[in-house]
């Protein structure tokens, strides 16, 4: 059974230097992780930008986040954006609108301010109905 716990996002000084702004990146990841105790955790993958230095600052900074959790011995699953959405909404070419929307329906209680969170809750989702598909497919072969 889903139930919301907490929700926010993790953010970077634009002013800083690429550094100093992966740093701030991991150091969230961690508090999140040290505050929370998660078990697991997921990371929606990257997709492709028009812009390859903007994809590559991406890039980098999804290799911190993916790095922090598993330096903490946490699994992590990693999630197309349309599975996500397939998995919230029922569409995976869902509007952010749409999804923000299904989050809160499924998650009664949750503030979800921006965009970002009600993402990044949806990501979470979607690893947990994933979960429970690897779970009763293992059931089904033994």
């Amino acid at each position: 059974r889903l139930c919301h716990v907490a929700d926010g996002v993790v953010t970077s000084d634009a002013s800083l230097s690429l550094a100093e702004r992966l740093v701030q990146l991991h150091d969230g990841v961690n508090a999140i992780i040290a505050q929370w105790a998660p078990e697991e955790a997921a990371v929606e993958e990257t997709f492709v930008n028009k812009n390859p230095e903007s994809t590559l600052k991406l890039g980098q900074a999804r290799g911190v986040v993916l790095l922090a959790p598993a330096k903490a011995g946490l699994p992590v699953g990693e999630y197309a954006a349309a599975l996500v959405k397939q998995s919230v909404v029922g569409t995976g070419r869902a509007a952010k609108d749409q999804v923000g929307m299904m989050v809160r329906t499924l998650l009664p209680g949750c503030g979800a301010a921006t965009a970002d969170a009600a993402d990044a809750l949806a990501v979470a989702i979607c690893h947990a109905q994933q979960l429970r598909v690897q779970t009763l497919t293992a059931l089904g072969e033994s």
